[in-house]
């Protein structure tokens, strides 16, 4: 293939959308912010929530990097990290087991038949009682990292949050300086069920799913008692996803994200009009 051209393919875990780049053996090199930049553009791109390129590892199959749609770069993802477990295999880079690189830790995936689980790195932060302040009204959030933060407003009525006015105002709060938050409102249906729905830090949008979102959601619910059986089914506007996880004397561990995949399609970027 010519130099000047670059494969792609385009992905989605639960509508978490995200076109990928096979950089295995390290021979290409762009500048894949300004790429994110130019082709996450949904009118005027590709369309997606972030550009994820599968680089070398010396410590495990590939490295994962991913790029949100304004550039910068994120630690993880949890469906985008789905999403990268099933281009791997696809691209005969790892094993339908396999392990990789991410700049929140290693993670572990299993690529099933029908779903694709990655073992999320070790949640920590967590609390369960923030109080911050939004336009003179206090806001009683948990928190917990799950690779990147999340803060979780629990609320009665998911379909008539404010996402993007409210949650753009959690995620950009001092309480969570210099850094910032995801925002993620959840409603509690039972004890094995919750609602989800995420302001995404970096795509600076609700978007139809986030699987660091959902496992954040569902191990604050856990914590607070809002749910008590596992897994915890965790519906979002783009399906659903599952969370699996242990708890050890007070800590959640084995971590477990689940859910469907799906290669949408695949094409070539011309180079020479790229950002």
């Amino acid at each position: 293939m010519d130099m000047n051209e670059l494969s792609f393919t385009k992905m989605e875990g639960t509508g978490n959308d995200f076109f990928l780049i096979n950089n295995h053996r390290g021979e290409l090199k762009y500048d894949w912010q300004a790429l994110a930049r130019r082709y996450c553009h949904r009118r005027f791109g590709i369309g997606a929530d972030g550009l994820i390129v599968l680089e070398p590892s010396q410590e495990a199959d590939f490295t994962m990097r991913i790029f949100n749609a304004d550039g910068s770069e994120a630690e993880m993802c949890g469906n985008g990290a789905r999403c990268a477990a099933a281009f791997a295999v696809d691209q005969d880079i790892a094993a339908k087991e396999m392990r990789f690189s991410t700049l929140a830790g290693i993670i572990a995936a299993k690529v099933g038949p029908d779903n694709v689980a990655i073992r999320v790195t070790e949640p920590h932060g967590l609390k369960t009682d923030i109080v911050i302040e939004i336009d003179s009204r206090p806001h009683h959030v948990g928190f917990v990292n799950t690779g990147v933060p999340h803060a979780i407003l629990f609320v009665d009525d998911i379909d008539s949050v404010p996402v993007e006015t409210l949650g753009r105002a959690i995620r950009r709060h001092a309480a969570f300086a210099p850094a910032g938050t995801n925002a993620d409102f959840v409603h509690v249906m039972d004890e094995e069920h919750i609602e989800v729905r995420t302001y995404e830090r970096g795509v600076e949008a609700e978007t139809l799913a986030c699987g660091t979102g959902a496992t954040a959601s569902a191990i604050i619910s856990h914590a607070l008692g809002r749910v008590s059986r596992t897994p915890v089914h965790v519906n979002m506007p783009g399906g659903e996803l599952m969370i699996d996880f242990s708890l050890l004397k007070g800590n959640y561990s084995d971590v477990w994200l689940i859910g469907a995949v799906t290669s949408v399609f695949s094409g070539i970027i011309r180079i020479d009009h790229a950002a």
